[in-house]
């Protein structure tokens, strides 16, 4: 059987999502959590990440859907509106600005942008103290090359040694009971762009899983689910993406479309160490095993 990250996205959304958790650490079944920098229950995350070495803390990078750090006006004029300050609201929104502005003719290219972007979230997270394991990004926007490459840029340079692979393999789609249709189209689309990502990652010398699980079962990942993907996980590095929390009046205040799932998941991630024989990793562990090359070493 291979070895499975259970990796919780939104650290720092609410305190109800922080503190599910921290309680499926304490359980012994979540190994990491991708961190958001400029979330409502931020600082209450890191607090807790400070005191809890063994979780393994990750930069969620935003780019869409929620607050920049650096200013709209100055920094990123391009990435975020300047009106409202904030990201643009969805990923069709967001990589149809990607699109049209290569090649750009704006003084600070949006690949720059993001990159800036990028490194100013991750050094919030850093300057605080947090040594962080991985990146990934909302939305899984870094699937895309000309995202990818700028966000990896930024990783490299702050010294986080892996990224996740947002990219689900056939088996776990397969295994998926309850997705719908759409989604299921939408997802098995999208495993033709992993090769550019794999390529593009082991040029910047990050290390990387063998894929990501539970994209597919997004706001329907119950028990069965969970239980299906671990009996059928094959040799290798796999991340179980996760949304975990409590469904409260903080959350009601927040713009998501994760509610009563979260609960769902929390429940049912629960039960996961009772699964005999699963290996659990954190991001921490998964450069070590790779024997990645460091993150400073010059790109090919």
């Amino acid at each position: 059987m291979g070895r499975l990250i259970v990796n919780a996205d939104d650290f720092g959304l609410t305190p109800g999502v922080n503190r599910a958790i921290a309680e499926l650490h304490r359980m012994g079944v979540l190994t990491s959590a991708s961190l958001m920098a400029r979330g409502s229950a931020t600082e209450e995350a890191i607090a807790w990440a400070l005191q809890t070495p063994s979780l393994s803390v990750g930069c969620h990078v935003i780019l869409l859907d929620g607050l920049p750090a650096l200013s709209p006006l100055t920094g990123i004029p391009n990435l975020a509106d300047a009106v409202t300050g904030r990201f643009r609201p969805s990923l069709p929104n967001f990589l149809h600005a990607v699109h049209r502005s290569w090649p750009s003719t704006a003084p600070l290219p949006l690949e720059d942008e993001i990159e800036a972007e990028t490194a100013a979230q991750i050094a919030l997270l850093q300057r605080r103290g947090l040594r962080l394991t991985h990146i990934d990004t909302h939305k899984h926007a870094h699937m895309f090359p000309a995202v990818l490459r700028p966000v990896l840029r930024a990783a490299r340079a702050a010294g986080i040694p892996a990224v996740r692979n947002p990219f689900e393999p056939a088996w776990s789609r397969r295994a998926t009971p309850r997705a719908s249709l759409l989604r299921r189209i939408q997802v098995g689309l999208l495993p033709r762009l992993q090769p550019a990502f794999l390529r593009i990652v082991a040029e910047h010398g990050l290390a990387t899983t063998d894929g990501a699980l539970g994209v597919l079962a997004t706001g329907t990942l119950d028990l069965a689910a969970i239980r299906s993907l671990a009996q059928n996980l094959p040799p290798g590095s796999w991340e179980l993406v996760t949304h975990p929390g409590y469904c409260d009046s903080d959350l009601d205040r927040v713009p998501t479309r994760l509610r009563s799932s979260r609960e769902i998941e929390l429940h049912a991630l629960s039960k996961l160490a009772s699964q005999a024989g699963l290996e659990l990793i954190g991001y921490a562990q998964l450069a070590t095993i790779q024997d990645a090359p460091a993150p400073h070493e010059p790109v090919k």
